[in-house]
């Protein structure tokens, strides 16, 4: 990436693919940029899909604010079928060749269909979907309006928030997990099996530790085979198994792939001429998946590509996964299964209320935090930003007021630190929404427009929301720091 690239084609339009397309047009006036998506929609947020299955909001609220402008030629529904390196080129299935100074992969990744008998990947039953697309969605929603019983399979998040939206429609929801116990790549046994048993009060019974064998589904149902001998008869299977990141392209090139595509510091892959970005990008061995890795590698991309920063550099920062379904409160960090350090733990199964702490070298390694718990906001940030744990532990693991380094949620965000980070997926901080209410922006709307707070997951509209009313409260010369 030299900064001198005046043609930049764009494969994927998803929130990678259009977010990376909007930076470029914001950084390079000159540039020609080309974005080819294989979804016949606008760029849409996959991440609230989930929100879109409860009704709470419709499909005009999912689709992204990244507007194509002057000197982005976005084209949907078009499919990229080859790269030719040699020449600079992408060819797509309607017989176009689309010449590139330097290309962005955004291809994102594909849903997992588990092999079970009954189970055909290129075409499977009607009332077996995945939970991917806004087109799988739209599929779901329409066999649920007259559905009264569904099945989900795979009890990770994805899983789980399928599982609420579905039941939060009147249907009776059942997930199937192969594991002991639910998310068990973010949670630990003990928080699996209070979360399981907070679904089970939403209406949502689990069947864990069980494996699928196979699967009958016709016109009148879905009938679930499972290994301890039992059936799960159903009007609707979601299939919630995973994804697997989309690299076939990639590999046909002859760029290095592994799991994903290999990527270095600077997003490029193998070829200098291309990048990778999102879901079907490998860096230092990891695959994200998440929505604020995807948006960080795309800022790094647009910085080198138009030449802004040549030493823009991708840093993955600390990750924090949060369970968006309505009535479950779930916050997790760090690696799950241990490590180094002090553990500290609470249970309140009759509250529905879990902690879990590991602090090593008096900075928050790892947390699981279900249920209410008011110093949920303060982990956070510890973990995000390497703070220093206080002194009093207990503070932070049953939620009383601490002190230190982050000031614990309150009821004024007059309290909170400007450097306090509001929005995880965009890192948009409480000062930047200051500043950003400072500068005109005096509506939920305006700044949320203006800083893309909300944007991601969607979780912390309600502190913007907060932060927005204090502000409109509040002489904006006399904020506090």
């Amino acid at each position: 990436m030299t900064g001198h690239s005046e043609r930049v084609v764009v494969v994927g339009n998803g929130m990678a693919g259009a977010r990376v397309a909007a930076e470029l047009h914001a950084r390079g006036e000159d540039l020609k940029v080309t974005v080819l998506g294989a979804e016949p929609h606008p760029a849409y947020n996959r991440i609230m899909l989930s929100t879109l299955l409860t009704g709470k909001i419709d499909e005009s609220d999912v689709e992204l604010a990244e507007v194509a402008g002057r000197g982005v030629d976005l084209r949907t529904g078009v499919t990229v079928s080859a790269i030719d390196r040699a020449t600079g080129q992408v060819r797509t299935d309607d017989g176009d060749r689309i010449p590139y100074d330097h290309l962005v992969l955004a291809t994102g990744s594909r849903a997992v269909v588990p092999a079970l008998p009954g189970l055909d990947p290129e075409q499977l039953p009607a009332r077996v979907i995945p939970f991917r697309t806004l087109d799988d969605c739209r599929r779901i929603l329409a066999l649920a309006g007259t559905a009264r019983r569904a099945l989900v399979l795979g009890g990770g998040l994805l899983g789980l928030e399928a599982a609420r939206g579905l039941a939060l429609r009147g249907l009776d929801v059942g997930v199937v997990h192969r594991v002991p116990y639910l998310m068990d790549r973010q949670l630990d046994p003990a928080a699996g099996a209070m979360l399981a048993g907070t679904l089970a009060g939403l209406g949502v019974t689990t069947h864990v530790a069980v494996e699928p064998t196979a699967v009958r589904a016709d016109a009148a149902g879905v009938r679930l085979e499972l290994s301890d001998g039992r059936s799960l008869d159903a009007d609707l299977l979601v299939l919630a198994c995973g994804v697997r990141p989309d690299t076939a392209l990639a590999a046909a090139a002859g760029l290095a792939v592994e799991r994903g595509v290999l990527v270095d510091d600077r997003l490029r892959t193998s070829d200098r001429r291309i990048s990778a970005i999102g879901d079907c990008a490998q860096h230092d061995g990891t695959l994200t998946g998440l929505v604020a890795p995807a948006w960080a590698q795309a800022r790094v991309v647009a910085q080198l590509v138009t030449g802004q920063d040549p030493q823009a550099r991708y840093r993955p920062r600390p990750v924090v996964t949060r369970l968006k379904a309505a009535g479950i409160d779930l916050a997790a960090m760090g690696d799950p299964t241990g490590g180094p350090g002090e553990e500290l733990t609470f249970a309140d199964p009759a509250r529905g209320t879990y902690a879990r702490l590991r602090i090593h070298d008096e900075r928050l390694a790892a947390a699981i935090l279900l249920g209410d718990n008011p110093s949920v906001g303060t982990v956070i940030q510890l973990f995000d930003r390497g703070h220093p744990v206080p002194t009093d532990r207990r503070a932070l693991l049953l939620g009383r007021a601490v002190g230190g380094a982050v000031a614990a949620p309150a009821a004024s965000p007059a309290l909170m630190p400007d450097a306090a980070t509001v929005c995880q997926c965009n890192t948009v901080s409480k000062g930047a929404l200051v500043r950003c209410w400072r500068d005109g922006a005096r509506t939920v709307d305006a700044v949320v427009a203006a800083t893309r707070a909300g944007t991601g997951c969607g979780s912390c509209r309600d502190a913007v929301a907060g932060i927005v009313d204090w502000l409109s409260r509040t002489d904006p010369v006399e904020v506090g720091r």
